[in-house]
């Protein structure tokens, strides 16, 4: 299977995304968040959001990458500058990776992840932030050289907290 080309993501992007990012978090989630919460996840209103905000001159340092096989689109990744309340620590973070699961294991998630380390080389670090149940996903970060460097915080979903866990890359050029 030949790789997936990976560039910059355009507002005509926004509903397949949406689309890949709610079935993507309906699928690596489910007994993970609570499942009404899951259930409840609208494509339709993830793409009003993100249209809302898109801008595809990388506001605020935000650049949304898409992935790209056989002219669909069949993933997504959103990288910047590490958000630590609101300071800015000269870090990169990766926001989002999601591909469409019926790429799962293909080549699409790393393709996309090794794009947005690449574009982030100038950064000393690239953080993460993954679900601290969600092992399919760590593993495929400590794959990438990513490794859990102790800092766990709740994510609020559906009135439940789920804990997640921080990943670092680092350095980003080696």
């Amino acid at each position: 299977m030949i790789g997936p080309t990976v560039r910059l993501m355009t507002a005509a992007d926004i509903e397949r995304v949406s689309e890949i990012r709610v079935r993507g978090w309906q699928f690596a989630y489910r007994g993970l968040m609570p499942q009404p919460y899951l259930d409840a996840l609208d494509v339709a209103k993830d793409a009003e959001r993100r249209r809302a905000r898109f801008s595809p001159t990388a506001r605020d340092g935000v650049v949304n990458l898409v992935a790209e096989r056989d002219g669909e689109i069949v993933g997504w990744a959103a990288h910047g500058p590490y958000r630590d309340d609101d300071v800015r620590t000269g870090d990169a973070e990766l926001y989002a990776l999601y591909v469409d699961t019926a790429q799962l294991g293909s080549g699409v998630g790393r393709a996309l992840l090794e794009k947005s380390v690449r574009q982030c080389f100038p950064h000393p670090r690239m953080f993460l932030w993954v679900l601290k149940e969600n092992t399919r996903a760590r593993r495929f970060y400590e794959r990438a050289g990513f490794r859990a460097d102790g800092m766990e915080e709740p994510f609020e979903a559906g009135g439940v907290d789920v804990p997640e866990l921080r990943y670092v890359k680092e350095p980003l050029h080696g």
